[in-house]
């Protein structure tokens, strides 16, 4: 079974991406749903609680979002101290969720969708990487029209991501996502050579 790393800046496509290969009956994982997941791993919501203090949740099932990126954005130091509690735990929860895939119907090829792909080493979990990439302007319009943040907030979580030109250096195989090209041609594509 093929494992395909799915990855691209904030406001690439890579979520609709993802959602196009899961629409062709292909299971993806989605690393940043399933990490916000990770937050309530009771061991790992004990070190944040150590680390950022009791901020850090407004109850026992909702995280403080809005304190922790205020946190983790303005400072590289805190966001690597956060990724250091959080990724052991989502390297995990994708290894059982592989192995529980292969136990069920393995399928050809399956995905998982990351935005820091990359920046974690995720890559050493899959076999071939795919990046979604578009321009940074338009990748600026998605993110504020979606998150109803401002273009600072968008520049701040930019800075914290490699260079689109980094991401296609170290990926397998680029798709680009502009507003005017239409990428479900590549994406049936790839589902036919990854399906071999």
């Amino acid at each position: 079974m093929l494992k395909i790393g799915l990855t691209g800046n904030i406001g690439s496509g890579k979520s609709t991406v993802a959602r196009v290969f899961e629409a062709l009956g292909v299971p993806v994982f989605y690393a940043d749903y399933e990490a916000k997941k990770c937050y309530f791993n009771n061991s790992v919501k004990e070190k944040i609680l150590t680390t950022f203090g009791d901020k850090a949740y407004k109850n026992t099932t909702t995280l403080n979002t809005k304190y922790i990126a205020g946190i983790v954005f303005s400072d590289p130091k805190w966001l690597a101290k956060l990724n250091e509690i959080i990724h052991p735990q989502l390297r995990l929860e994708f290894a059982n969720w592989v192995e529980n895939i292969a136990l069920s119907n393995t399928p050809k090829y399956i995905v998982m969708e990351a935005a820091i792909l990359f920046e974690n080493n995720f890559n050493d979990m899959v076999d071939q990487t795919v990046c979604v990439c578009a321009p940074k302007n338009q990748r600026m319009d998605r993110v504020i029209r979606r998150d109803n943040i401002s273009e600072e907030l968008v520049q701040l979580r930019m800075a914290n991501q490699w260079s689109d030109s980094k991401i296609k250096e170290s990926s397998d195989i680029v798709l680009y996502n502009s507003d005017r090209s239409m990428i479900l041609f590549e994406i049936l594509q790839l589902h036919s050579r990854f399906s071999l």
